[in-house]
């Protein structure tokens, strides 16, 4: 199995297809196999990198939250990236993987041809910052106890989520079966190093408003947190572009996968061919 080495955890990866790189970065709840349908589509064309996060079999499990922060998981990336001798490539990350991907863009501009964040922001809304901290707390400490299988019931029927099960009932079902093959351990120290700690998107507003990489921000209309999150990059970042996919929730390329799929081959395109432009934006 292919591993490359970071902060002396091991990432589990897999390198399809050949061309200008693509690492897609996932989301909490799901791992390297929720872009499959991405890669199936870009590796055509692209070379496509997906690795497992740390916490995530059958990359490496650390023991002890203080392994896992949002500048780790920054890293991360870019180790695997030197792993492979890429000296750029096009990002895409989901939910947490998107906040991984916005902090690459941020500390290593030099690295990212591009930047895709599909719902980034949970946990960012400053008025309900609080509550968030609290239910993450409770729950890392439910992944040590319970199995995975109770916990995802309750994950699975989210607002933001059971839109999946209406449009594509068998992705549904297999992407949580997927979920109940993950560590308890690892989303347990997840939540707690990184979720519970990551800086609010709106706390990177001065950084964004110098971001010159460009930027595609994805999100569901039926994904709230992430629409906040969305128009504040939007407003804020000069490399932002913002596409909202109706009657759709947290994970795009999951639920409305062509259509993901078209505006990002749109997107990146743009990049290549050197016609993306900075937006003006509101000060």
């Amino acid at each position: 199995m292919p591993y490359a080495e970071s902060k002396n955890v091991r990432l589990y990866y897999e390198d399809t297809g050949r061309g200008t790189p693509i690492v897609f970065v996932h989301e909490f709840s799901g791992d390297l196999r929720s872009w499959e349908d991405q890669i199936r589509h870009f590796s055509r064309r692209y070379r496509c990198i997906a690795f497992n996060a740390r916490g995530y079999p059958p990359s490496g499990v650390p023991k002890s939250w203080t392994n896992y922060s949002q500048a780790i998981a920054t890293d991360d990336i870019a180790a695997v990236m030197r792993h492979l001798g890429l000296r750029k490539a096009h990002i895409i990350g989901c939910s947490m993987g998107a906040a991984a991907t916005l902090h690459f863009g941020l500390h290593y501009p030099r690295m990212a041809q591009s930047l895709t964040l599909i719902g980034a922001g949970s946990g960012s809304d400053p008025q309900k910052r609080k509550e968030f901290l609290r239910n993450t707390a409770i729950r890392a400490s439910e992944f040590e106890t319970l199995p995975l299988q109770d916990i995802a019931k309750s994950y699975r029927n989210a607002p933001n989520r059971v839109q999946l099960l209406h449009k594509n009932p068998r992705a549904w079902r297999e992407f949580w079966l997927r979920f109940c093959e993950h560590s308890g351990l690892g989303h347990a120290n997840t939540l707690r190093g990184i979720q519970m700690r990551r800086p609010a998107i709106q706390s990177l507003e001065r950084g964004l408003r110098q971001l010159t990489v460009p930027l595609h921000v994805v999100v569901g209309d039926e994904d709230e947190s992430a629409l906040d999150a969305g128009l504040f990059i939007k407003r804020t970042c000069p490399a932002a572009r913002l596409s909202v996919v109706p009657a759709t929730g947290h994970v795009v390329n999951l639920e409305e996968p062509a259509h993901f799929n078209r505006i990002t081959d749109e997107f990146l395109t743009l990049v290549e061919s050197r016609r993306w432009r900075l937006q003006v934006t509101t000060k």
